[in-house]
């Protein structure tokens, strides 16, 4: 939210995972300091979206916690898909956040949006993982030094969670899709489980010594990995999704953007060629004019199609 106060009236933005940002207001009152009081109810000032929402059926983020990790509580979220029926079988998008310290929540984005995935038939999962902000900093912080420890505990386990708490979900059904750390931890999934029917990675790194070589972040690396290569390895290595390509079997999307000067698209290319020589079913979307984002328009509807092509490829029955 963005605040400003004019004439005893606090304005701020509000967005939700069901609608972007319009303006809101409440009225502080005649005499009443800006900071201080009960404030009244928020009324909503501009209404640009209203009309297209309207023809929208979205269905309203939902909050479940689990033990995860040092048997601690995690939170996670769920978005059901439009014209939901709780006796019929779904098939689930596994959605995973970068950063790796950000976070999933009650917000509007338009990328990644789980809405967008819900709607052609799946339920969507996000998990706030080891790692993730607004649990605290000790929360935040575990993740340094354990990229592919606590992180994919939680995972696995909030996706046990939903599996046997909610009998509509099809776990002969599911994908996991992630970008950046996600893309990562999607790399990670690929030589760790293969519980997923495929996978989608989005700009994550593959060989994190080559990452730390080309990155334009270099600081970023060192803190995580606590120190560069040459002086930590057994580190970068232990945590390298390249060193488990023999455990490689799960069809994957690979994307990867030219400009991507974050985790550079050799990345993507990596992971494609091995994916490819071990003729592990394969497909990599390439974008030559976009960055760690896919920023333009026309980029992102092909990008959305050829996600949710590439899932309902395999999760459709």
């Amino acid at each position: 939210m963005h605040f400003t106060a004019q004439n005893n009236f606090l304005y701020f933005t509000k967005s939700s995972i069901r609608a972007p940002n319009e303006i809101w207001r409440i009225d502080l009152g005649p005499d009443e300091p800006v900071v201080s009081g009960a404030p009244e109810i928020p009324h909503q000032v501009t209404h640009m979206n209203d009309a297209l929402l309207s023809q929208i059926n979205m269905l309203p983020l939902e909050s479940f916690t689990f033990k995860g990790a040092n048997d601690e509580e995690v939170q996670g979220f769920m978005v059901k898909p439009p014209g939901f029926d709780p006796n019929k079988k779904y098939p689930l998008k596994f959605l995973i956040h970068g950063g790796p310290q950000g976070a999933w929540g009650n917000s509007w984005t338009y990328r990644w949006n789980a809405e967008l995935f819900a709607a052609n038939g799946y339920v969507v999962v996000m998990i706030n993982f080891h790692g993730s902000t607004g649990y605290g900093q000790k929360f935040t912080d575990s993740i340094s030094g354990d990229w592919g420890g606590k992180p994919y505990v939680d995972l696995m386990k909030g996706l046990d969670y939903v599996e046997k708490t909610y009998p509509f979900i099809d776990k002969n059904r599911e994908a996991a899709l992630g970008a950046s750390y996600g893309g990562y931890m999607a790399n990670w999934l690929l030589g760790h489980t293969d519980r997923f029917k495929c996978i989608v990675s989005h700009d994550g790194m593959f060989d994190s010594e080559s990452a730390y070589g080309t990155t334009e972040e270099l600081w970023f690396n060192e803190w995580e990995f606590k120190g560069p290569p040459w002086k930590n390895r057994e580190l970068y290595r232990k945590f390298s999704p390249h060193l488990f390509t023999d455990k490689f079997k799960t069809p994957t999307l690979v994307v990867h953007g030219q400009n991507d000067y974050r985790l550079d698209v050799s990345e993507g290319f990596q992971l494609f060629t091995t994916l490819q020589r071990l003729k592990v079913p394969s497909k990599m979307l390439y974008f030559p004019d976009e960055g760690h984002w896919v920023l333009k328009p026309q980029n992102s509807r092909l990008w959305y199609k050829t996600v949710n092509d590439w899932v309902d490829q395999w999760c459709r029955k």
